[in-house]
């Protein structure tokens, strides 16, 4: 009996591992696609879908992709001063930022800071859940891995820029650029874009409170540090 359970449990174990592998194989082929091929929807637009559809039907998300050069390289310096500072430094992981972030928290007693990076955040927008748990961030960090081994640091940005949730339904700078200067991600200003970068922590609160005296000082606070920004 104790060697039939063994086995059965060796079988079981056996099972989950090849699940595992194929997995994340299945991730890294994704991954390999989009070098080249640019993705129609990613896990965190289908998520924000699925719950807009609960009290409206007919919802629809305002994306449109655009590529690298015709989004306004004020965007790209303002989101790389916002969000990751040491973008094309770094190989995914801002361990720097991390422990600062740690710090910050701890001295809170509550999460008021990330450190993710932008590779960190798109590995989680592509393919995750909004929860909270050990087993997701360590699936965001083999993620966040094979993300740096497969793309380079530009093709990552321009994806980022192109789904990252700008608002109630905006994803990416296109949609973002429209829905609130009616104008192109191309046609950006250094303010504009200074602001659409200080919306990012916070997007669709700040869609519903676009005259908030912090969002103001914030992109501010942005505007003028991005000259420093280094672009991939």
């Amino acid at each position: 009996m104790a060697k039939h359970i063994k086995k059965t449990l060796i079988s079981a174990f056996v099972v989950f591992i090849f699940i595992v592998a194929a997995f994340q194989a299945h991730l890294l082929a994704s991954l390999i696609w989009w070098r080249s091929h640019n993705p129609t929807t990613t896990a965190f637009m289908e998520s924000r879908l699925t719950l807009m559809r609960q009290t409206t039907p007919s919802a629809k998300l305002l994306y449109v992709w655009i590529p690298y050069g015709k989004i306004s390289e004020h965007l790209k310096r303002a989101v790389l001063t916002s969000e990751d500072d040491k973008f094309v430094d770094h190989d995914g992981f801002d361990w720097e930022g991390i422990q600062k972030a740690l710090e910050k928290n701890e001295r809170r007693g509550k999460v008021v800071a990330g450190g993710s990076t932008i590779s960190q955040q798109l590995a989680k927008n592509l393919f995750l859940s909004g929860e909270r748990s050990f087993a997701r961030k360590g699936q965001e960090a083999v993620i966040t891995v094979m993300m740096e081994s497969v793309m380079d640091k530009r093709r990552i940005l321009e994806i980022y820029l192109n789904v990252v949730e700008w608002g109630d339904g905006v994803f990416g700078a296109e949609a973002a650029a429209r829905h609130y200067f009616g104008t192109s991600a191309a046609q950006l200003n250094a303010s504009q874009a200074a602001r659409l970068a200080a919306m990012l922590p916070r997007p669709r609160f700040f869609d519903k409170n676009r005259d908030s005296p912090y969002l103001a000082r914030r992109a501010e606070g942005i505007k003028q540090r991005m000259h420093l920004a280094q672009l991939p």
